[in-house]
């Protein structure tokens, strides 16, 4: 298939494809004699691969790392298993990051001590830490 046929099949653009060439999370495709690139059922099952995984929060990087593990059947369940765990493990550092960034805010809110009409200076905007 052409990469305008394997973007409309993956959902993603033809430069995105290009990118992900670039990035090595695609092989370089086969060239056709007029230059066009020619893609397999395998690249666009790897797209998919691509795309899910950064739907779950993956990085290119993360997910580059994992493909030729994948490509060559070397990746058993344990493996994504621990890459899974460690996905959570980032997610709730991450909610635990928003919820102190959240207290903060509430706390500053709560700190504002001019009135509603009067502006607010550089010092007043600082909220004094304990």
């Amino acid at each position: 298939m052409k990469i305008s046929e394997l973007a409309e099949a993956t959902g993603v653009t033809v430069d995105t494809l290009r990118y992900y060439e670039k990035q090595g999370l695609l092989d370089p495709p086969q060239r056709r004699d007029n230059g066009y690139r020619t893609y397999s059922s395998s690249d666009l099952q790897r797209v998919r691969f691509v795309r899910g995984a950064q739907m779950l929060g993956f990085s290119l990087a993360q997910i580059r790392e994992v493909i030729p593990d994948l490509v060559q059947g070397r990746m058993g369940r344990s493996g994504i298993e621990q890459r899974l765990q460690a996905k959570i493990a980032e997610i709730d550092a991450r909610f635990e990051e928003l919820r102190r960034l959240r207290q903060e805010v509430v706390d500053t809110l709560a700190s504002l001590s001019c009135s509603d009409e009067a502006p607010v200076t550089v010092a007043q905007s600082i909220r004094r830490r304990a």
